[in-house]
């Protein structure tokens, strides 16, 4: 059984791969449902109840337009297959030892500089693992709790773990949040995009060494091995590389941004088996067998958002007209739909979905970055400051910290304060470009 589950999942890989010909999407869509099915014993809670209410999306879009399953079918055959790249190459680089050096660097030095280097440590680390990235820095965030017992330091490295992997969705190119922005708002470029979601997220970061707690040790002793610049060259470059890739095959060949980082993070993965086969290494074949809670939440989540702004949009194209003046409280509104909806445990897919399913075919076209910089914005507050996050409960998990402490009593300072930011930014943006 797990030998075809793993075989589904690497099918609905190939599906998305091959999206653009005729079929695949559906095949796509199918293969993860089946996963998801064959999983299901496996599955945790809430992946079962987001999947279930998917397939009640599914009988709600056969019965009012056969239309929206193909197209809510396409969006949860790209997003899986994201997804499913995306964890090959974390399984990938998850054993390199530069990676290991990387991570264990990251806590030499005093409270202030360990905290920036543990959040924009992670955050870069995230670019390429997601939430792998989490599990990587998380495990030496346990092994020193393990050691040293509770204290404030170990309080706020998991601070800065939590903080430094929820920048990633905001300004990262192979996040969930940038492509699926990009895919539901196409008239929004990439590089306008992340020239003001990389200074946001940098300054989210720096904010944080406001909301943590004082510590008495002075200082902690770096691991016995630590990154060189050679393993920071080699990790750093690959990240480039990969973002390279994207920007290229999004921008000099008809394919979808979703689309590019899929190729891009599967050309990596092929590259390295490449290389191992070159040195008499045959390295076995990574297992997708327990991948089904990823695909039930993404997928589903893809689905339904995909279903409900598609039935929305059938209700309202052509026949509402807003006020100049609503845009800009509109775009201010977003950052905190998205928390509000994260405290409530609704997946930022969700909520990104119906967000810019509804309001991206609406919004002026002018002034598409307000929205844009609101969802990116919006979802990676969200990811630190709301306690159903997947980092909080693998955070929750390694170093035992409840999860509604860590992400949002611990942040919520922090959360209030980007919300507000994030606010003022979108709504200004479209007030002067709307």
């Amino acid at each position: 059984m797990h030998a075809l589950r793993s075989f589904l999942a690497y099918l609905a890989l190939f599906a998305a791969v091959l999206a653009f010909w005729p079929g695949m999407a559906l095949a796509g869509a199918l293969a993860v449902g089946l996963a998801v099915l064959l999983g299901w014993r496996d599955m945790r809670r809430v992946p079962r109840v987001v999947f279930s209410v998917a397939g009640l999306a599914l009988v709600f879009a056969l019965g009012r337009d056969a239309a929206l399953v193909s197209e809510a079918a396409g969006n949860m055959t790209r997003l899986a297959g994201l997804v499913l790249s995306v964890m090959l190459l974390s399984s990938v680089l998850g054993r390199s030892r530069d990676l290991q050096r990387i991570s264990a660097s990251l806590f030499g030095g005093r409270p202030g500089s360990r905290y920036l280097s543990l959040a924009f440590g992670t955050a870069l680390v995230s670019i390429p693992l997601n939430f792998g990235a989490v599990a990587v820095v998380g495990s030496l965030v346990s092994e020193r709790l393990r050691r040293d017992g509770d204290s404030a330091a170990t309080r706020n490295a998991t601070r800065a773990v939590l903080r430094g992997f929820g920048a990633s969705p905001t300004f990262s190119p192979l996040s969930i949040s940038v492509v699926l922005t990009l895919t539901l708002l196409p008239g929004l470029s990439s590089l306008q995009l992340l020239s003001l979601a990389i200074p946001f997220a940098i300054l989210m970061v720096f904010a944080g060494l406001v909301w943590r707690e004082p510590e008495t040790e002075p200082e902690f002793a770096p691991g016995a091995e630590t990154a060189g610049l050679a393993s920071w060259l080699r990790f750093g470059g690959l990240v480039l590389a990969i973002c390279a890739g994207v920007f290229l095959l999004s921008h000099a060949y008809p394919i979808s941004y979703a689309h590019a980082v899929t190729l891009s993070c599967l050309a990596v993965v092929l590259g390295s088996r490449l290389w191992a086969w070159s040195r008499g290494h045959n390295p076995p074949l990574v297992s997708m067998a327990n991948v089904s809670n990823e695909l039930a939440i993404v997928g589903g989540s893809a689905f339904i958002g995909s279903v409900i702004s598609g039935a929305v949009l059938g209700q309202i194209q052509g026949g509402l007209v807003l006020p100049d003046g609503l845009w800009p409280v509109l775009a201010a509104a977003v950052p905190w739909v998205y928390f509000v909806a994260g405290l409530g445990g609704i997946n930022p897919i969700v909520a990104g979905t119906l967000l810019g399913g509804i309001l991206g075919s609406l919004w002026p076209e002018s002034a598409l970055i307000g929205l844009g910089i609101a969802m990116v914005t919006g979802w990676g507050i969200t990811a630190f400051g709301t306690p159903f996050a997947a980092n909080a409960l693998i955070m929750e998990r390694l170093t035992g910290y409840r999860a509604v402490d860590a992400s949002f009593r611990w942040s919520l300072g922090l959360s209030l304060f980007g919300l507000t930011l994030a606010s003022l930014l979108a709504a200004g943006l479209t007030a002067w470009l709307a």
